[in-house]
């Protein structure tokens, strides 16, 4: 197929990207970021932003890059200066290194044989019949493709190209936020706050055409440690604890009407994630979430209560447990600034692009940004099947979200401060 240059750019940028190592590594907790291919890919991002003429680029050692676009309004006109946010890292639910992206052109319509055990099928996947004849990427079917956050980072990178060669499109101050490890939910921890000047940004971090979402769980990580008393299988009775069947009646006791199998809008729950473990110690990591922050801390109120009870059915037995906040309801922050969601639908209907709005039953890295007082709503970016070895994503739509952030630029550009 021939396309535009612009359409061109944004197509090559997202298959290099996909194909560097990022998967991120939720066990490394005392470095950042935690995987060595996310910082290849954070210093190619950086040698091509000052390729683009762009003087003012900082990269902080903990991986993030923020990066400004200069104001080239009149002189005397100004007007907040906006960010835009992408990650680099890709989730560990399936391997997600050595990405082999296959573009699909002039797609006909039909289910997609990744490989020769894996079908990416029409029948679960209706819309691709929204993209007949059109360019669409998949995997091979052994990895995630990565649209989860490259398709976002190749739009940012295609737009910032764009307009720092097109002098003419005028514009206020924009910031490029590039960040690590999201996926594991610590990407913000040690952000620079400080170096940042937006007034509000927006994440390109959403799946399907037309999709907004300012709204997300609030999200808490519980780590339980169950302590037993071990002692030889022969001679056991009445001494041994088994602290791996302390952890199994712990699970079992989480209400499954309330896991993330049986629960969808706006219902939270309880997710045991992770476990390992021996007779002796078992550690248990539970994942809880809700959207009414209330709610949430009566999740974590109940394992506290659960891990007593734990105790008093294996005298001798210790839980410990530990809880902590990893992001909020990014909505918080965001009603107090209603301009910053008008922008996206002003832009929408000038694109003639309709919109839908949708939460988020998870987080991005503008839910810690929102907490640190700065709004930012998450945009689509037209990727499918996200964390999946059955991830897509459609090039058409990729193109429509950067002519979104193209309008949303030129909204902030007429308002003054």
């Amino acid at each position: 197929m021939e396309y535009s240059p612009f359409v061109a750019d944004l197509l090559d940028r997202f298959l290099r990207y996909v194909r560097v190592d990022t998967m991120s590594n939720p066990h490394i907790t005392d470095r950042r970021p935690t995987t060595a291919g996310q910082m290849d890919l954070i210093n190619m991002v950086e040698k091509e932003l000052r390729e683009f003429g762009l003087n003012d680029v900082y990269l902080d050692p903990n991986g993030y890059i923020i990066a400004r676009l200069p104001s080239n309004l009149s002189e005397g006109k100004q007007c907040p200066t906006i960010g835009f946010m992408a990650h680099v890292d890709t989730a560990d639910d399936v391997m997600g290194n050595h990405v082999k992206p296959r573009v699909i052109e002039c797609y006909d319509g039909k289910d997609i044989q990744l490989n020769d055990e894996f079908v990416l099928s029409v029948s679960d996947n209706p819309e691709l019949q929204r993209y007949v004849g059109q360019t669409i990427i998949t995997t091979d079917g052994t990895t995630l493709l990565g649209a989860d956050d490259k398709a976002g980072l190749a739009i940012i990178m295609a737009v910032a190209r764009k307009l720092s060669q097109n002098p003419d499109i005028k514009h206020g101050e924009i910031e490029l936020i590039i960040t690590t490890d999201e996926e594991t939910g610590s990407g913000m921890d040690f952000f620079p706050i400080d170096t940042c000047r937006s007034k509000c940004c927006y994440t390109l971090d959403g799946d399907r055409l037309g999709m907004v979402e300012a709204e997300c769980f609030n999200a808490a990580t519980v780590e339980i440690d169950f302590h037993g008393v071990p002692f030889h299988l022969g001679a056991a009775r009445g001494k041994m604890v088994n602290s791996v069947t302390m952890a199994t009646l712990f699970i079992a006791s989480l209400p499954q009407a309330e896991s993330p199998e049986a629960t969808d809008g706006r219902y939270g729950y309880y997710c045991a994630h992770e476990i390992h473990g021996t007779a002796e110690k078992t550690h248990l990591i539970v994942y809880l979430r809700d959207f009414d922050i209330d709610r949430l801390q009566q999740r974590i109120d109940t394992l506290k209560q659960l891990a007593k009870t734990v105790e008093m059915v294996y005298l001798g037995g210790k839980v410990e447990i530990n809880d902590k906040i990893v992001y909020r309801n990014m909505y918080n922050e965001i009603k107090k600034h209603p301009e910053v969601m008008e922008a996206i639908f002003v832009g929408a209907e000038k694109l003639q692009l309709e919109l839908e709005e949708k939460v988020i039953r998870g987080g991005t890295d503008g839910a810690r940004l929102a907490e640190l007082g700065i709004p930012a709503p998450n945009l689509f970016t037209g990727g499918h099947n996200y964390h999946s070895r059955f991830e897509w994503a459609a090039l058409s739509t990729m193109e429509t979200a950067a002519q979104l952030v193209e309008q949303i630029i030129a909204y902030w550009k007429g308002v003054s401060i």
